[in-house]
């Protein structure tokens, strides 16, 4: 069995699988004062919960966007465990083309998630990965990676908004019944969850425009079934994504 995680800025995604069979996925606050031992201490509560001990675990595997704690984060799983520890970046394998100006600049969950859209859906495709900040990827139907599209994350905005504000309260991040508010907080909401669906279906529409043809538009991250629901286009969401890019990329390198 093999431990998989991916280290956001505001999530961390933990996993396991055995061969391409996902056993769970969980989301873990980033915390980047945490010790490695106590990041050794939460893994290992989450696996008890799914009822494995850290004698199963056959390897290991992480995503970082945070190099701050990757090393904390691979000191931890090592921990746990005294198998083999691979981290995304120079000298893994991935089978990714990668067609940028600068292809180290790309983040490694960009990849991982590339890798997993390639291996799991039809080409070419835009994914739509929705977390701190909404990214949005776009691979063609040779496998390379075109390029991305970078906006702020729904939870970004909303900060900002209640910030840069003296009247307006925080929120949670629900859709209200209607667009138009009768309320602060339903015109809030509407114009934070509608807004981005809206401007998610306007993307798609212009990378289809940009590369000629339909594109196959996945969504995924720990806010995109918040949005996703309310969207026009065809989307599919897919929460385990990331993991399975990671297992392909494992097995890869191995």
């Amino acid at each position: 069995m093999i431990l998989a995680i991916d280290i956001g800025n505001t999530n961390i995604v933990i996993g396991c699988f055995e061969g391409h069979n996902i056993k769970f996925t969980e989301r873990l606050s980033t915390d980047h004062k945490a010790t490695e031992l106590e990041y050794a201490i939460l893994f290992k509560n989450v696996l008890e919960i799914y009822s494995i001990t850290p004698k199963e675990l056959d390897g290991g595997i992480i995503s970082s966007v945070v190099p701050s704690l990757t090393n904390v984060i691979k000191q931890a799983m090592g921990k746990l465990s005294d198998s083999r520890i691979l981290v995304i970046g120079p000298g893994i394998k991935t089978g990714l083309s990668i067609l940028t100006d600068n292809p180290a600049q790309l983040g490694a969950d960009l990849v991982v998630d590339a890798v997993a859209c390639i291996n799991e859906y039809p080409l070419p495709a835009a994914i739509f990965d929705m977390g701190t900040a909404t990214t949005i990827s776009v691979v063609d139907s040779s496998k390379s990676y075109l390029g991305t599209v970078i906006m702020p994350g729904i939870e970004v905005s909303l900060n900002s908004l209640v910030g840069g504000t003296s009247q307006l309260p925080k929120i949670s991040l629900e859709a209200p019944k209607n667009i138009i508010g009768k309320n602060t907080v339903d015109s809030m909401k509407s114009g934070i969850i509608f807004s981005t669906a809206a401007s998610i279906d306007g993307m798609i529409e212009k990378l289809e425009e940009e590369m000629g043809q339909p594109l196959t538009v996945i969504a995924t991250g720990g806010l995109a079934g918040t949005v996703i629901p309310y969207c026009k286009r065809k989307i599919i969401l897919d929460d385990e994504l990331l993991l399975k890019g990671l297992a392909v990329i494992y097995y890869k390198n191995i």
